[in-house]
């Protein structure tokens, strides 16, 4: 591991990292920071989020209470710091499990949960078509790390195993691919009834 430029968490070097997918290379940010928080300083500026480092965005997804289970919808904690260390210690499981670099492991999870197609309704005199559109980069990147935020909370919800375990477990297989990550699975549902609607 090298030890120039800032370490995420003072030990995850991201100045290696490459982004493979080349429609999310303006999407990713993989800025390097100690402590990845902005202060929702790219909250009001349009296109901004595009420079919100990854593991932010992910500890901000993880914040979302979810929609299964919660009588008021999308309800946010504002518990970051918690959030934080949660990923923190996820990081941890991830990299005694792969012995790779962990924010390598979440970009490689993102890209392959990120859809390629998407549905949208048209009304067209009344009538309501459902047409098949390609997906923006940032919009990807945004479905991405939901799917993987959603998939940790609904396993999580009301079990013993701790949310650390689960989201290092998701981001392992989602970054190998593996049609059983409940964010592959989204994205593939997602982009079947995309082509159903071509």
């Amino acid at each position: 591991m090298t030890t120039h430029g800032l370490l995420l968490f003072r030990k995850w070097d991201m100045s290696q990292i490459e982004i493979k997918d080349v429609g999310l290379k303006t999407a990713i940010s993989l800025k390097e920071t100690i402590l990845p928080m902005d202060f929702g300083r790219s909250a009001l500026k349009r296109f901004n989020k595009a420079d919100v480092n990854i593991v932010e965005r992910l500890v901000n997804k993880m914040m979302h209470f979810g929609k299964k289970y919660a009588k008021n919808t999308g309800r946010m904690a504002g518990k970051k710091i918690h959030a934080y260390n949660v990923i923190k210690t996820a990081f941890e499981i991830i990299y005694q499990k792969t012995g790779k670099n962990p924010v390598e492991i979440l970009v490689r999870a993102v890209e392959n949960s990120a859809p390629n197609e998407d549905t949208t309704r048209i009304v067209y005199g009344g009538t309501v078509y459902h047409v098949s559109v390609d997906v923006p980069p940032l919009r990807r990147v945004d479905l991405a790390l939901r799917f993987i935020a959603d998939g940790v909370k609904e396993s999580t919800f009301s079990n013993p195993k701790a949310i650390e375990e689960y989201l290092a477990e998701y981001l392992i297989i989602s970054a190998n691919n593996d049609p059983a990550a409940p964010s592959i699975k989204k994205k593939n549902e997602l982009e079947r009834i995309a082509q159903a609607s071509r």
